[in-house]
C-alpha cells in the first residue's frame, strides 16, 4: 500500500529490465504492465495510460493478438480507459478482449468471467452517462 516507496522500485525495476533484456523482453513488459498498474493504482492516469499502450502494443508483437499476456494487456488498458472517463475507447478493448479469451480459455474461465463482468460495468456505466445526458437535454 506505500506506492511512494514501491513506485521507484517499479521504475529501477523496469529501467534495469530495459537494459538488461530490451524493450520486448517478456520480463520487461511486465515490468512495464506493474509500473503502469502503480500509477494508475496511485491516480496518475496521464503516465499509466500510455505505459499500457506501449505494453499492449508490445505484447501483440511479441506474443500475439491471443496470448493471455497479451489480453491482460488489453484488459488493463481498457480499465484505465474507463477509469478516465473514456468509454468510448475502454468498451471496444473489453468487447476484444472478453471474445478473444472466451475463445482462447472458454466462456467459464475465470478470466473471461472477470472480462464479461468488466464489459457489463462499462455499458452500464455508458447507459448511465447516457440517460443524464438525456435527462439534461430534456430538461433545456
Amino acid at each position: 500500500g506505500d506506492l511512494g516507496r514501491a513506485i521507484p522500485l517499479y521504475e529501477a525495476t523496469l529501467a534495469q529490465c530495459e537494459q538488461v533484456l530490451g524493450g520486448t523482453h517478456p520480463h520487461t513488459l511486465t515490468s512495464r504492465n506493474n509500473l503502469a498498474y502503480a500509477y494508475e493504482s496511485a491516480g496518475d492516469l496521464g503516465r499509466a495510460i500510455p505505459l499500457f499502450e506501449a505494453t499492449l502494443a508490445q505484447r501483440e508483437q511479441v506474443l500475439g493478438g491471443t496470448h493471455p499476456d497479451t489480453l491482460t494487456s488489453r484488459n488493463n488498458l481498457a480499465y484505465a480507459y474507463e477509469s478516465a472517463g473514456d468509454l468510448g475507447r475502454a468498451i471496444p478493448l473489453f468487447e476484444a478482449t472478453l471474445a478473444q479469451r472466451e475463445q482462447v480459455l472458454g466462456d467459464t474461465h475465470p478470466h473471461t468471467l472477470a472480462s464479461r463482468n468488466n464489459l457489463a460495468r462499462a455499458r452500464q456505466a455508458a447507459q448511465a452517462i447516457q440517460q443524464r445526458s438525456t435527462a439534461t437535454d430534456h430538461g433545456q
